[in-house]
């Protein structure tokens, strides 16, 4: 990279001088700058870098600079593999536990497990099915769902029935964890797995230590009897594990013996994981920054509202924020600017022509949404919204989300997501909050709402009260999203209505 850069930054040459000579060690040089570039930026293509190799910049280039990656874009994973028993679940679990972090996600295979056909599941039923082969994990599905979990994306992870030997129709979602602890018999198993993993874990034990624990789980969990257990175990799971399981101790970074009593080797996992979390939350808070510094230059949006400043409106505002306010006028007041916002952020929806026949016999004609309109409530300051929005629309359905700045960096963490079924099929989405200061938390609420399938151009962030720096950061990085405001604020200022209103 260095040579590369010193050779473009280098001015041209005179036409009456030679042409420099490029020799083979600066040919291999180019290659390997190129190498470097393609791998630090995949997204960047060839006519990129002739840009930049130019002194021009790219459109892609540009975006790339504008975009904001949350923590959980680049997920790190960690693989444990090992015989069936020898204690993966159980380190699993310790980390987490060890941890005490609510990012920190456990992805067993075992729900993985292919669908049975009829045949199968009676041999299933009768111990005679083969679950230690790797031909009865759904590797394609498992693949799928780490890529999704590695690019930032939501992944549904199917569940498993060992009692009615069966994959159920129902999933769980996973979304924004920061780490995935995945664990399984076959985890380091497929190539395409093994790629995807930041660090290879193996736990070994001693057999009859494995089988002894088998036996507990499986009665205890899974409803087995212990001769359809034993008969599992010699028929298929030892021969197995010689042949698929311990060839898997070859590509592992840390093998563990004796599983959860190994402290050493528990605490190798431990610092690993802590450090990748402080990692990301460094770059995470420089991008930030560099979106901050990025956006202060750049004009406002016009996609940007601001309600007209009427007599009306600027006597209201005054009274809340006014320190001798009551609290009951405090609420009556702000209630009215919040349908005043809601029914301008509903401006931005698109209606068609309806006509009701009421029992009298007459005819209304009005207009209603052509499709379902939701909002999503960034707790806790957009639950101060609740009255307003039962008020203009009744039986629109809403949506949470908290996002808490960290006392000690000031990075903004996602804590709480529950969105409203099929939100990505919805006309419109109010994102609603009391106040956004510098913007961070109201970046990875759109981001929330873009990674689950929302168009920048159906979110309307509704907002009491926004800086200006704030609101130009939010409109550089998505500049399809509208915002409505009642207050735009020069500067940043403290979360102080959300205060009043719940009076705490």
């Amino acid at each position: 990279m260095r040579g590369s850069r010193d050779l473009q930054d280098r001015p041209a040459t005179p036409a009456a001088c030679p042409s420099p000579v490029v020799t083979p060690e600066l040919q291999e040089l180019e290659v390997r700058a190129a190498t470097i570039r393609h791998r630090l930026y995949p997204s960047t293509s060839a006519s990129s870098e002739m840009a930049e190799t130019n002194g021009t910049e790219s459109h892609v280039t540009v975006q790339k600079r504008t975009h904001y990656s949350p923590p959980w874009a680049d997920v790190s994973i960690i693989g444990i593999a090992g015989s069936s028993g020898s204690g993966k679940s159980t380190l699993s679990h310790a980390i987490v536990r060890k941890l005490n972090l609510p990012w920190v996600v456990i992805l067993s295979m075992d729900s993985f497990y292919n669908p049975l056909t009829p045949e199968q599941s009676k041999k299933a039923f009768a111990n005679e099915f083969d679950f230690d082969s790797p031909e009865a994990i759904d590797f394609n599905v498992l693949v799928d769902c780490l890529r999704d979990l590695k690019a930032g994306k939501r992944a549904e992870i199917p569940i498993y029935s060992f009692s009615k030997h069966q994959r159920m129709e129902n999933t769980t979602t996973i979304y924004s964890p920061h780490v995935i602890i995945l664990e399984g018999i076959f985890a380091l198993h497929d190539p395409r797995i093994i790629d995807l993993l930041d660090m290879r874990i193996f736990c070994e034990a001693d057999a009859d230590t494995c089988l002894s624990r088998r036996v507990l789980r499986d009665v205890k969990e899974r409803g087995r009897d212990v001769e359809g257990i034993m008969k599992q175990w010699f028929t298929f799971v030892k021969p197995n594990f010689e042949k698929f399981v311990e060839p898997q101790r070859k590509v592992a970074d840390i093998i563990v013996p004796r599983g959860i009593e190994n402290r050493v080797a528990m605490a190798m996992v431990v610092q690993y994981i802590e450090r990748k979390l402080i990692e990301k939350s460094t770059h995470h808070r420089a991008a930030l920054t560099q979106l901050e510094l990025a956006a202060a230059s750049e004009p406002l949006s016009d996609r940007v509202v601001v309600l007209e400043q009427t007599p009306q409106l600027r006597g209201m505002s005054t009274i809340i924020q006014d320190i001798d306010t009551s609290g009951e006028d405090f609420i009556f007041y702000f209630d009215r600017l919040a349908c005043l916002l809601i029914e301008q952020a509903l401006n931005n929806v698109h209606f068609e022509e309806k006509t009701i026949a009421t029992p009298q016999g007459y005819k209304y004609n009005g207009l209603v949404a052509k499709g379902n309109v939701s909002a999503v409530l960034v707790l806790r300051g957009g639950a101060a919204f609740e009255t307003a929005l039962k008020r203009v629309v009744p039986d629109m359905r809403t949506g949470r989300v908290l996002i808490q700045s960290n006392v000690r960096t000031g990075e903004p963490e996602l804590h709480y997501l529950k969105l409203p079924d099929d939100i990505d099929e919805h006309e419109a989405v109010l994102l609603i909050d009391t106040q956004m200061a510098s913007g961070g938390a109201a970046l990875m609420a759109v981001q929330v709402l873009v990674d689950h399938g929302v168009a920048q151009e159906k979110i309307v962030l509704a907002c009491y009260a926004a800086g200006r720096l704030g609101v130009h950061r939010l409109a550089k990085v998505f500049p399809g999203i509208t915002i409505v405001l009642c207050n735009m604020l020069a500067d940043i200022e403290d979360r102080w209505v959300e205060k009043r209103y719940f009076r705490c």
